[in-house]
């Protein structure tokens, strides 16, 4: 599985296009892919480690953990990297 988290807080423009952006990726990526992916979306507003690391980058974007993008986010450098990662999971998960 692979975890994509949406860093960002409420009545923010940026993270609500961020979001936006992020369905839209998902939603065009093949269904096998698609559901190997996990979209979590967590605020700085309730969390003080998430502020205290991010407040002045809101949206955050990370894969797996890894920072992918701040303040803008592209749709196709965010797909390039999504089929990415599930391809780097899948291939984890083949038997040898």
């Amino acid at each position: 599985m692979t975890t994509l988290t949406l860093i960002g807080k409420p009545d923010c423009h940026l993270c609500d296009v961020a979001s936006e952006i992020i369905d839209a990726v998902v939603a065009e990526l093949p269904d096998a892919a698609a559901e190997r992916i996990e979209v979590v979306e967590a605020s700085i507003a309730d969390d003080p480690a998430l502020y205290e690391l991010w407040w002045e980058k809101i949206p955050v974007v990370l894969i797996d953990g890894e920072l992918h993008a701040h303040w803008r986010l592209s749709a196709d450098r965010l797909k390039e990297s999504l089929e990415a990662a599930v391809n780097e999971d899948a291939l984890k998960k083949e038997p040898r």
